[in-house]
């Protein structure tokens, strides 16, 4: 006989994350909605967390617990945890962040009473790197009735992409591109998700978002060694709002939208550019100064990892 497949995949991709880990897979495992499996990968950590892993799975039949030779590369590691998921929908979990354990049952409930939404999402408390809360945050960010204005709100920085948690259909996930491997590529992916079909935010706040110093970074092109990691090897300059750019041209092109709703969204992206000239003169700026430098120079802003991590 099969196994039976569950409703519900949570991905789970981790490197080095053993000193919150063990939070975030219990408080996956304690959650009130018990038809879910959770898919690890764990991106050749050389800290405690392989152990950990093994340790949960061995007790707990819904983990499945892979482990990657070598580091492909942070987005490419969650990419994973979707590309082996089962379930009807799928969330992305995050090591260091932490549910409510009614948060499944909430999104699952939501989905269901609405099939024209794609993605569920409660609203989020911040906590810091000891637990203690900073706030509750959520400006429902891609409900909006038109598709431009989903993309509208979606292309702006006044969310955290906290959505990127939420629990989507897999099929619309599908039909995207998934995380490619530039900084701020979440956005984008939101973006492509918003535009097929609006989202849904929850006013519970049910997900508490972590913020510390291992998961803030102060440098965009730097920060592109979490996504490519042979860049610390190769020391190749990259430009990463440009990549951002006209991967949104291409999301809108493809959007399953009448030509009357693309429209916006195209004029809508001129004001993009206005606001993020000065990232892309910043791009060709640093490639610039880069290459003017050694190999191992270029190397050297790769590696380090307080500037990006």
């Amino acid at each position: 006989m099969e196994a039976k497949i569950p409703r519900v995949s949570i991905g789970l991709a981790v490197y080095n994350g053993d000193r919150y880990l063990e939070g975030a897979i219990q408080s996956i495992l304690a959650q009130t909605y018990r038809d879910f499996e959770l898919v690890i990968f764990d991106n050749a950590s050389t800290d405690r967390s392989e152990a950990i892993c093994r340790q949960y799975a061995e007790r707990d039949s819904r983990i499945r617990y892979t482990r990657n030779p070598r580091n492909v590369g942070g987005a490419n590691n969650h990419n994973l945890t979707f590309q082996n998921a089962r379930g009807e929908f799928f969330r992305w979990a995050a090591h260091d962040d932490l549910l409510a354990p009614t948060l499944l049952e909430a999104c699952v409930a939501a989905l269901d009473a609405n099939p024209d939404v794609a993605l569920v999402f409660p609203r989020v408390i911040g906590i810091d790197a000891d637990g203690k809360e900073l706030g509750v945050t959520g400006i429902g960010e891609g409900t909006e009735r038109l598709p431009a204005a989903r993309l509208r709100t979606m292309v702006s920085r006044r969310h955290k992409c906290e959505a990127i948690y939420g629990l989507v259909r897999a099929d619309a996930l599908r039909k995207t591109d998934l995380l490619l491997n530039y900084t701020d590529s979440d956005r984008v992916l939101l973006t492509d998700l918003a535009l097929r079909r609006p989202f849904l935010q929850l006013p519970e706040a049910l997900f508490y978002k972590r913020f510390h110093e291992g998961n803030q970074y102060k440098d965009w092109r730097g920060r592109m060694a979490w996504f490519l990691p042979d860049l610390e090897k190769t020391g190749k300059v990259s430009f990463p709002t440009w990549f951002q750019f006209f991967h949104y041209l291409r999301v809108i092109k493809r959007a399953p939208l009448l030509l009357r709703h693309k429209l916006p969204c195209y004029a809508w992206m001129v004001h993009w550019l206005s606001w993020n000239g000065t990232r892309m003169a910043k791009d060709l700026f640093v490639a610039a100064y880069l290459l003017v430098h050694s190999r191992e120079f270029r190397k050297s802003r790769y590696a380090d990892t307080s500037r990006w991590a």
